[in-house]
């Protein structure tokens, strides 16, 4: 099987994850068995930190802890410069003086970081590890580059219907709590709202967990 054909099947079986979780799962393991590597991990930028979002291997998430601990690494120049970073040999790259020896040790010794990214946002960067020293070539890089963009597609895609999913539940439960409200109090639909609005900005909570405490207890917070 071509390199179009595998990716154009790895996608499609990307799409149909049922989740986020699992989308991030399956990115990982294609990208360890299609771009040779021997690990895999796609690491997400949360505010100032950077979270192992998926790996196949614990040492992954040791790495990229490494990374927050010490302030710099290829997989936080891939998502702060918007580029691809390839590490030869950990441990004289002269780019991250302190993270490339400490990733050698960890048997990190080469690694290829690309973003992954939509017109709109960073996603995060998937990150290909070699427990040997490897120089990784063009096509290495052009190939991390074209699997990067199906796996950006795929995981937007299943952050959008899991955002999409989640606003439905919480509409639902916050109508379910506002027919609550309807039928003790004989409210219209309007005044349960903003019944449950004013208890969400007294208490400092979420509208929908206010919501799903009237539901669970039949209470508002006190």
């Amino acid at each position: 099987m071509d390199m179009a054909a595998e990716f154009s099947e790895m996608a499609i079986a990307l799409l149909a994850e049922p989740d986020v979780d699992h989308t991030l799962d399956g990115i990982v393991l294609f990208a360890k068995e299609s771009l040779g590597g021997d690990h895999a991990g796609i690491h997400i930028m949360q505010k100032q930190t950077i979270e192992t979002a998926a790996a196949t291997d614990p040492v992954v998430a040791h790495a990229s802890k490494l990374q927050e601990e010490l302030g710099e690494g290829p997989c936080l120049q891939a998502v702060w410069s918007h580029d691809t970073f390839v590490v030869g040999d950990a441990a004289t790259d002269e780019r991250w003086p302190a993270y490339g020896p400490k990733a050698a040790e960890l048997g990190m010794h080469s690694i290829l970081s690309v973003r992954l990214h939509t017109s709109a946002e960073t996603l995060g960067a998937l990150n290909i590890y070699s427990r040997e020293v490897r120089e990784f070539s063009d096509d290495d890089v052009a190939q991390a580059h074209i699997f990067g963009q199906h796996a950006s597609v795929a995981l937007a895609t299943a952050k959008r219907e899991d955002g999409l999913r989640k606003a439905v539940d919480s509409r639902t439960a916050i109508g379910q709590a506002q027919g609550i409200l309807m039928e003790r109090f004989g409210l219209t639909v309007d005044q349960a709202f903003a019944v449950l609005r004013r208890y969400s900005q007294t208490y400092n909570v979420k509208l929908r967990s206010v919501a799903d405490r009237l539901i669970e207890t039949r209470e508002l917070p006190e």
